[in-house]
């Protein structure tokens, strides 16, 4: 049985952050979120791991990673910037920010020729969804069957700040029949509000199926990805912040029958760090689940 890979997504630069997040210390020996990451997708059956940085991030991430991981997982490094384009497009001179996830996953192409797991470095999803993820992509045969792990958006928010969300309509089947992107959602007291682009405010319940971006995928995506990253640039390539979301490129290759989606249900926390000040209660929470017995205190 071949074991999936797991592509980790740390190119960003972490505006809203003010560093680089993606390996900023958040365990008790200065582990990352990455590590813990890494270490349930060990445990849950993945056989390598291909990190997606920019080149400029390189030697932070081998020196941090490579001695650790040394001979307990594969690893690799692919770099994703701005002037990784299709043939005949240039880089916009006002152009600062990355393409996008939908990019980030493309530039991955040479390095996975396996089923794989794509998701945020900043993001910590829980062992559960790793064993989910994992379970899915050894057993799923057909090639146009992907996997996503939903998450409860109340259960997703930032005291800091907005954030972005993938809202996704699920069957009951459990298969995803859309995703929206809502780029803008804020707690506000015990409410929680999407404030869209032309300034309404939207009440949401909290209950909705969300995308935190952990995605399980086959090779046959790359073809598509290249085909609509092609495309978004042909529209898309002179609006400075412009990005071509994986959730956006999944909604439609569904609407197009090419592909179908299972979102997989797995007990799984979810916390991240997109504000500074979400720092503190991530340390809290892994405090609590290596207190709980969930994690040893020193993971490699």
């Amino acid at each position: 049985m071949q074991k999936p890979t797991l592509l980790i997504l740390a190119a960003g630069m972490g505006s809203r952050y003010g560093g680089l997040k993606q390996i900023e210390p958040v365990g008790p020996n200065g582990e990352a979120i990455i590590d813990y990451s890494i270490y349930d997708a060990i445990r849950a059956g993945f056989g390598k791991v291909v990190f997606v940085i920019r080149e400029s991030f390189a030697d932070a991430f081998r020196e941090k990673f490579d001695p650790k991981l040394k001979g307990k997982i594969d690893v690799e490094y692919i770099f994703q910037e701005l002037n990784q384009l299709p043939g005949g497009f240039t880089v916009p001179e006002n152009r600062e920010k990355p393409w996008g996830t939908a990019h980030a996953i493309q530039v991955a192409q040479h390095a996975i020729s396996e089923p794989f797991c794509a998701l945020n470095a900043d993001d910590f999803y829980g062992y559960p969804a790793y064993q989910a993820m994992a379970k899915f992509l050894m057993h799923s045969a057909d090639e146009r069957e992907y996997a996503m792990i939903g998450y409860r958006l109340s259960k997703t928010l930032s005291d800091f700040g907005s954030v972005s969300r993938g809202i996704c309509d699920v069957d009951r089947n459990d298969m995803l029949q859309k995703i929206v992107e809502t780029i803008k959602i804020v707690k506000r007291e015990d409410k929680i509000v999407s404030i869209e682009s032309d300034g309404r405010e939207l009440f949401l319940s909290g209950n909705e199926s969300v995308s935190m971006n952990i995605w399980g995928f086959k090779p046959s995506v790359f073809k598509t990805l290249n085909e609509k990253f092609t495309r978004f640039l042909e529209h898309h390539r002179n609006e400075p912040k412009s990005e071509i979301y994986i959730p956006s490129v999944v909604f439609e290759m569904i609407t197009e029958g090419s592909a179908k989606v299972k979102v997989l249900k797995a007990d799984s926390p979810w916390f991240g760090v997109t504000y500074r000040e979400d720092k503190p209660r991530v340390i809290a929470r892994i405090n609590q689940l290596i207190a709980a017995g969930d994690y040893p205190e020193k993971l490699f």
